[in-house]
């Protein structure tokens, strides 16, 4: 990676967390109508993931897809106002934060139900190799998702017939308040890729350049015509699956371990210090820039309309290929 690169993921990681911060107190403030499933702590993996990535590639996303919709560079604006129904969203306010889409970023959707994502971003994949294109479709997903027969139908087709998809799994260790030690026959879930004639990797979720790494051999991989690979992040939801959540499944030290010792963010930062590339005087800096960014976003939403009734009737469309 080169030093914009570096830096480059840095700044994508703070956006994320700035604006998922900012959307915590607007859930609070009663300006979310609906659940609000937030991506703190997994900023890593969007970050990195969508580094390697450009506008025709396309990504599935899940219910906690705030992350991969910024990462891929949809318009935070947009992103905050579909999140608060607001008409100037990036779905006109009638998507809200688990039905967010934006086609010309190659964004196919944040879906709200659980494994719903793999066989379209599987579909996507058949499309853009019919099409003799080298670009490639990512899904997101949760370990909990990888129990779900979605995830075995996918992986086989996309061996089978060697389409050009990524299978990205964010292990954040709980399927709404389920352990994957309670849940999941498996300790690695990049092992289930043996069934299925592919790669599959494990990386450290919350380690920007690993993520990035095992993500640019895939997307390679996938753009040479040789298949799909399915990569495992492990990470940490710091976070409750839903804000609300009491989180009485799990200790609070647990969380602050987490906190103290995984945060995605202070490792990529410390990292760039030692190696030079970044003062601590330019990472404040670069913090303000992002403040000022998403305080302008959260603005210009709140400052939008809301939809009307009549609006039920309209439709959003935009070209997908």
């Amino acid at each position: 990676m080169d030093n914009k690169l570096k830096l480059d993921l840095l700044r994508t990681m703070l956006e994320i967390r700035k604006a998922e911060l900012q959307l915590a107190i607007l859930y609070k403030h009663g300006e979310v109508p609906c659940a609000a499933h937030l991506y703190e702590g997994e900023e890593a993996i969007a970050a990195g993931v969508c580094a390697n990535l450009n506008d025709k590639d396309c990504i599935t996303s899940t219910h906690r897809g705030h992350g991969h919709c910024i990462a891929k560079g949809m318009d935070v604006k947009k992103m905050i106002a579909e999140v608060c129904a607001r008409k100037t969203g990036c779905c006109s306010g009638k998507g809200g934060t688990m039905h967010m889409f934006a086609p010309e970023k190659g964004v196919m959707g944040t879906i709200g139900i659980v494994g719903g994502g793999m066989p379209i971003a599987t579909g996507i994949g058949l499309a853009l190799k019919m099409q003799k294109t080298d670009n490639v479709a990512v899904s997101f997903f949760g370990e909990g998702a990888s129990n779900n027969g979605t995830f075995h139908e996918s992986l086989n087709l996309a061996s089978l017939w060697k389409l050009p998809v990524i299978y990205v799994c964010e292990n954040n260790g709980f399927a709404t308040s389920v352990s994957a030690a309670r849940s999941t026959s498996v300790k690695d879930i990049s092992i289930r890729a043996l069934g299925y004639n592919m790669p599959g990797v494990t990386v450290d979720g919350n380690k920007v350049d690993e993520v990035y790494a095992a993500a640019k051999e895939a997307v390679e991989r996938a753009r040479a015509g040789e298949g799909p690979t399915l990569i495992e992040c492990k990470t940490y939801r710091l976070r409750g699956h839903f804000e609300g959540d009491d989180c009485l499944y799990r200790t609070k030290e647990e969380t602050e371990i987490a906190k103290q010792l995984r945060n995605p963010e202070t490792y990529w930062k410390n990292c760039l210090i030692i190696e030079g590339v970044l003062t601590e005087e330019e990472y404040q800096q670069m913090e303000a820039e992002v403040d000022a960014k998403i305080a302008e976003a959260v603005e210009f939403a709140l400052n939008s309309p809301k939809p009307e009734g009549e609006d039920a009737m309209t439709l959003y469309h935009t070209p997908l290929f």
